[in-house]
């Protein structure tokens, strides 16, 4: 990934969510949420499975750059 996610915006754009929530649903609320460009292609590089919390889609993430 070329632009690394910082986490408090992300924090901010998913502070809504409700949890648990799969990958798709995840994708689909930050869509029509607008959120940021760098956030969003960073969801889009999740495995496909269900977030239980923030922190669980923050450590995917991390894990994925």
């Amino acid at each position: 990934m070329s632009a690394t996610v910082n986490l408090s915006k992300l924090q901010n754009n998913l502070n809504e969510v409700n949890y648990p929530i799969s990958r798709e649903e995840l994708l689909r609320y930050a869509e029509e949420k607008g959120v940021d460009e760098v956030v969003l292609r960073a969801l889009k590089q999740l495995p496909p499975k269900q977030y239980q919390t923030l922190t669980d889609i923050s450590q995917a993430i991390l894990s994925s750059e």
